[in-house]
């Protein structure tokens, strides 16, 4: 028979263990604000900056430019995505808006969301948080399976290019400067080159060793 104290303690551990809000519960909230919801976790989002939506532009030009005429699409926020890719919204916990996107699989494209993993996740990093994009973001897609996940920084002037391996793992990013042509795993053939908008913009890269790294 279960003692009194212990009974006590399994009650108290149940009732202050906290609630998940799903996406129907996101969905009927009435907040003019963005969120990302994470492990049933609301995360409000911060308005992006000039140079975010710049560089978001950029990128999601080239993309678009090179997926015409094929089969994958590109989208960027704010767009929800259904991680798990479950219809009920009831049962689903996990929902972002990637700032850049691709999708190849048609039957992930709904009229109101994405259900299911992208094939290439961009995130450019919030200075107010970084580690969001860094950390959280980084576990949460290598969770769900996205095949790519491109961390841009222009603070460091890098772009992180993670991918996952055999046994569903990102492996040691790849990191490339601001001005490197770089490609585009999970599409044959397509490179981003961001040289000609980092002058345009007036963006000097500097290299590790220009700054005494």
């Amino acid at each position: 028979m279960e003692k009194e104290g212990e009974k006590m303690k399994n009650n108290l551990a149940v009732d202050l263990e906290p609630e998940k809000m799903s996406y129907n519960d996101l969905l009927k909230m009435e907040d003019e604000n963005r969120y990302e919801l994470i492990d049933g976790i609301p995360y409000l989002m911060a308005g992006p900056r000039v140079a975010h939506q710049d560089i978001l532009g950029e990128l999601y030009y080239q993309l678009k430019t090179y997926l015409k005429g094929k089969t994958c699409r590109v989208f960027t926020a704010p767009l929800d995505v259904k991680l798990s890719g479950n219809p009920d919204d009831t049962k689903e916990f996990n929902v972002v808006q990637p700032d850049i996107m691709v999708v190849c699989d048609p039957n992930k494209i709904k009229e109101k969301n994405i259900q299911g993993a992208p094939n290439l996740v961009i995130e450019i990093v919030s200075p107010s948080n970084p580690a969001h994009d860094k950390l959280v973001k980084l576990n949460l897609y290598q969770k769900f399976g996205v095949k790519e996940y491109w961390i841009v920084s222009l603070e460091e002037q890098i772009i992180s290019v993670f991918l996952l391996n055999e046994n569903n793992i990102y492996t040691i990013p790849k990191a490339y400067y601001l001005d490197d042509e770089i490609k585009v795993n999970v599409l044959d053939n397509c490179y981003i080159n961001l040289k000609e908008f980092c002058e345009e913009n007036n963006i000097e890269v500097k290299r590790y060793e220009e700054k005494g790294v």
